[in-house]
């Protein structure tokens, strides 16, 4: 799934190719793209529209559009947007044609991607706000802030990074190389962390994050840059995916679990896996 680095990544290479330019057709060969809402109002409101800028919050990309109109794109577990493809994708949901002749189009798989129109700026506020939290590399995102956003929580603290309204853009990729970075073992309680800890993750976050974007995103599977090329962060891995290979900082094996239904990789000599509390007795 595209995490906050792919999507930042998407969105650096769309805008000098979308800010100013007018849709001059948007065909929504998808209906699921914006259920609830039915495809053909969303179509109709996207024709004509001038782009002034392309966002984004979170994993999600946020066209701003003329009359302020704006179109909230989240791509999911295989959606990819393509400019200018050769041929035209087998799996293609949509399409959008714009006024310099070039095409973009909504290539996605599996079909869980998702494109919602809404009116003006605090509708816009109002959908990202109901499901996202604080996103990292902001002012807002602080050890303060996760202290309390952690408090009194006994789900794993993976589980806990993954929690888009708490913590914005952070996927399973993100949230294992953090919790590596961090000495912080993934089946650790939320609330129990320490101080220090919660300093050395909110600081180990931002370092993954930011060298993911630095490595324009991960392609595992789907992710593809708008030309189709692939990131290159898989090739840089501390943690993830490195099942059964040495630790890159001690040597011991890499071990996967599962944590919250999802496969996690850990080095349990650099994150020591918490020990069981004692029940009180008498």
């Amino acid at each position: 799934m595209p995490e906050l680095p792919e999507v930042e990544t998407i969105r650096r290479q769309l805008a000098p190719a979308l800010d100013g330019r007018t849709i001059v057709d948007a065909a929504i060969l998808d209906h699921r793209w914006t259920r609830p809402d039915p495809p053909e109002p969303t179509e109709e409101q996207l024709r004509g529209a001038r782009i002034v800028s392309v966002g984004r919050v979170g994993k999600y990309l946020v066209w701003e559009l003329s009359d302020d109109r704006h179109l909230l794109m989240h791509l999911r577990m295989t959606g990819t947007l393509l400019f200018d493809p050769d041929t035209e994708p087998i799996h293609t949901r949509v399409r959008f044609d714009l006024d310099d002749g070039h095409r973009l189009v909504y290539v996605d798989p599996r079909r869980f991607g998702t494109g919602h129109l809404v009116y003006g700026a605090p509708a816009r506020d109002a959908y990202l706000a109901a499901r996202l939290g604080v996103e990292p590399l902001t002012p807002e995102f602080t050890t303060h802030y996760l202290r309390r956003a952690a408090h009194g929580r006994t789900a794993p603290v993976k589980a806990f990074l993954l929690d888009q309204r708490r913590i914005a853009g952070v996927g399973n990729i993100y949230a294992d190389e953090a919790l590596f970075r961090a000495g912080i073992h993934p089946l650790r309680p939320a609330g129990r962390l320490t101080g220090p800890q919660l300093d050395r993750l909110r600081d180990a976050v931002e370092d993954a994050l930011q060298a993911g974007i630095d490595a324009k995103g991960a392609s595992i599977d789907d992710f593809r840059h708008v030309d189709g090329a692939r990131g290159s962060f898989q090739d840089l891995f501390l943690i993830h995916l490195r099942a059964g290979e040495p630790c890159v900082n001690c040597g011991a094996t890499v071990r996967k679990i599962v944590v919250g239904g999802r496969g996690t990789y850990v080095c349990e000599r650099c994150q020591p896996r918490p020990r069981p509390r004692q029940s009180l007795r008498g």
